[in-house]
């Protein structure tokens, strides 16, 4: 069978990483690690990572689409995986390794493809002025308050 796996290139510190995944996401499982490499699963979805040095650094070019139900879920992510790490614009940060995550609620997914494209623009500028993403502003936003 045909599959795609993220592969993670990492600066000599794949062990940390992969246990600073692994206490952030609940449902994370490890397959292997070692001081090469390793195989691990965060929320269903599967990665590699190598310790390959620091001649590659992560960049915005990707990042990992972290939707969640709840604004405590919101809150539980992006303070674990902001720790070491920094903030970024409309859900956007950077974790201790320099890897890309967005945490986006799937509500304000939903709102911004609405058909109603006034409602819609309305999130998107209230995206706009968010680092961490909060749900009642979206919903007020929403609601044209």
């Amino acid at each position: 069978m045909t599959s795609i796996t993220p592969f993670l290139w990492l600066d000599n510190n794949v062990r940390d990483a992969v246990a600073f995944y692994k206490s952030v996401f609940p449902n994370a499982k490890i397959e292997t690690v070692n001081d090469f490499m390793a195989t691990f699963e965060l929320e269903g979805q599967r990665f590699h990572a190598l310790n390959g040095g620091p001649q590659h650094k992560f960049n915005e070019a990707v990042s990992f689409f972290l939707s969640v139900e709840t604004q405590e879920q919101v809150d539980y992510f992006w303070e674990k995986l902001t720790d070491g790490g920094e903030p970024g614009p409309c859900g956007w940060l950077k974790d201790k390794y320099g890897l890309s995550w967005q945490v986006v609620p799937a509500i304000a997914i939903e709102m911004m493809q609405d058909n109603d494209r006034e409602k819609a623009n309305r999130v998107m500028q209230a995206v706009y002025q968010m680092s961490k993403i909060d749900v009642a502003t979206l919903e007020r936003a929403y609601a044209g308050h």
